[in-house]
């Protein structure tokens, strides 16, 4: 199992105090493991205000974005496309978190902060990549944290068509085995793009709701390390 750090020594607002209208619920606390994981599994996640020197923002989407594996869409050409990638997890960690956070994305959000956490939490076996190579070199990927049957996504990335794509597609392999009912990938808000791929929005109250039956789900394999 994954390594568990101490706690954090901060606590997370009611969810009965939320603004029914504002996707942002908190401001504050610190990126520490112990914090982010206990900020997961009460359903927030952080994201960097965008100013210097500003506190963390904390977030819990009024409809938040998910995928079930079997909701997953593989269309015909991307299904053709699967053919060209290699997928790999967890050789290029650091690499995919530094290509999704590269400044002339647009719209990034992710600082040294985030890196230094991630990386963090990832030497403690609880944050992965998984990682789309084309003769060999890295194309496109996503990362996350992966808590009993979640996977939550933070970001991802591709150098060519399809990479990311391709990326999510492996991840739902992963994560296929005896409970792959029972697990679910939150990638925090749907898009048009993420749309096309089978994600859904669900309320927040639902979402909340059904999060500690899909924590007690035992972690895949792919992200069991054995520690």
């Amino acid at each position: 199992m994954p390594v568990q750090p101490p706690p954090t020594p901060w606590s997370f607002p009611d969810r009965r105090r939320f603004d029914a209208d504002d996707d942002l619920v908190g401001v504050g606390a610190d990126l520490e493991p112990g914090t982010l994981l206990r900020a997961y599994s009460s359903g927030l996640f952080p994201m960097p205000s965008g100013a210097h020197g500003d506190p963390m923002y904390w977030f819990c989407p009024v409809q938040r974005g998910v995928l079930t594996l079997e909701g997953l869409r593989v269309s015909r050409s991307l299904r053709r496309s699967l053919r060209g990638f290699e997928i790999r997890v967890d050789t290029a960690f650091t690499d995919v978190v530094l290509a999704c956070g590269d400044p002339d994305r647009p719209h990034g959000w992710i600082d040294d902060d985030i890196v230094e956490a991630y990386s963090c939490l990832h030497d403690l076996g609880w944050a992965h990549s998984v990682e789309a190579w084309q003769d060999g070199e890295l194309v496109g990927g996503l990362y996350g944290v992966a808590i009993g049957g979640l996977f939550a996504g933070e970001s991802m990335f591709h150098r060519v068509t399809d990479a990311s794509k391709v990326a999510l597609v492996g991840l739902v392999d992963l994560l296929r085995d005896e409970h792959a009912g029972d697990r679910l990938i939150d990638v925090q808000w749907r898009t048009d793009h993420l749309g096309s791929l089978g994600i859904v929005e669900v309320p927040r109250g639902d979402y909340l709701d059904g999060l500690p039956a899909v924590l007690s789900v035992p972690l895949p394999a792919a992200f069991d390390d054995g520690r």
